[in-house]
């Protein structure tokens, strides 16, 4: 039986969410933060989030949003529209971008900053759409980057989203405790961390993200940021994440290391023994193979992860200019109360 709860509120610089009705559903968890406008009939899965911080979020009528799903910006480049009647699965992200009515993203796929999702399109589960990509109406789309594949019906559209929302675990609970680390940190109130975990000065771990160390460590270096839904396990052996990283939404890393400087794009799945180098840009849906080395000052992309392309100055520039703006997130939610919405008749 899927858990109701009010979902988490927090404003951003003095700005709260704004409903146009109570959702009609909300998982444990989930939480909405900052300048975002929501549309009535909203379906929040278990640790879900909606989070406009650098810039706003505009949602209309009947979004629906799976476990672990996340809706976010890019600073103050691009916000992030979506119409009426849109489903995310779980895992997806929806990030800095455009979507029509109507549409469909699947089960852990990515649409990327500056895309324009045209209305009735479906993004298949696990795809990438890459930044910048538009999606033409009334297509299904599949692939990293994502492909036009088929049209797609209205009746095919319609069992699409049936689909989606019947995932059987998309309103499961988040796991049970939450611990956060000493010193100048941020843990977001709905992410989970269990077992020996270490941060350094300024690291942040934000929404709905899970870090579980079982019977060894995970340690975080100092300014690093591992951002919402992300999940970090032990199974056998350490997991150690260097100063000055950036970790994106969604990301999956098993048993490996990331040295100082890179940056781990959303969705991607890292795997046990992967060592990330210094300098790396990890694009976003990259995926590993287990003991792969991800040598440095290349851009890595790709199932499994090959290198594309060089870093350049511009690239570096991203990364580092990335880290004191998320910082400057942290000290803005923490220095706010988190709120679980209040029910009709609450006081």
């Amino acid at each position: 039986m899927r858990e109701k709860c009010p979902p988490l509120i927090a404003a951003y610089h003095g700005m709260s969410p704004e409903f146009a009705g109570e959702p009609a559903f909300a998982g444990a968890g989930a939480a909405v933060l900052g300048r975002a406008r929501l549309g009535r009939g909203l379906w929040l899965g278990a640790r879900s989030v909606i989070r406009a911080d650098g810039h706003h979020i505009h949602i209309g009528d009947d979004f629906h949003l799976g476990e672990g799903a996340t809706v976010h910006i890019a600073h103050d480049v691009y916000p992030t529209h979506v119409g009426q009647n849109v489903t995310a699965g779980k895992g997806a992200v929806i990030h800095a971008c455009t979507i029509g009515d109507n549409c469909v993203i699947e089960r852990g796929a990515v649409i990327l900053d500056g895309s324009e999702v045209a209305d009735g399109v479906v993004v298949t589960a696990g795809s990438v759409v890459f930044p910048r990509s538009k999606l033409e109406a009334g297509w299904l789309y599949s692939g990293s980057p994502a492909q036009r594949v088929a049209p797609v019906s209205a009746s095919e559209l319609a069992s699409y989203h049936q689909q989606t929302r019947n995932d059987p675990s998309s309103g499961k609970a988040s796991p049970d405790g939450r611990a956060a680390p000493g010193g100048h940190v941020f843990v977001a109130p709905t992410a989970t961390v269990a077992g020996r975990v270490t941060m350094g000065e300024g690291a942040g771990v934000w929404y709905g993200c899970r870090l579980e160390a079982g019977g060894h460590e995970i340690r975080i270096g100092e300014g690093t940021n591992v951002q919402d839904n992300s999940t970090i396990l032990c199974e056998t052996r350490d997991v150690e994440i260097g100063p000055d990283v950036t970790i994106g939404h969604n990301v999956l890393l098993v048993d490996c290391r990331v040295e100082r400087a890179s940056l781990v794009g959303i969705g991607s799945r890292i795997a046990a023994g992967t060592v990330i180098e210094s300098d790396v840009l990890v694009a976003a849906g990259t995926e590993t193979e287990p003991d792969q080395r991800l040598t440095g000052g290349k851009v890595w992309a790709g199932r499994p992860a090959r290198p594309i392309a060089d870093m350049t100055d511009a690239r570096r520039g991203m990364l580092a200019a990335t880290l004191p703006m998320y910082r400057d997130y942290a000290v803005q939610f923490a220095g706010t109360s988190h709120q679980p919405m209040l029910q009709p008749g609450e006081e």
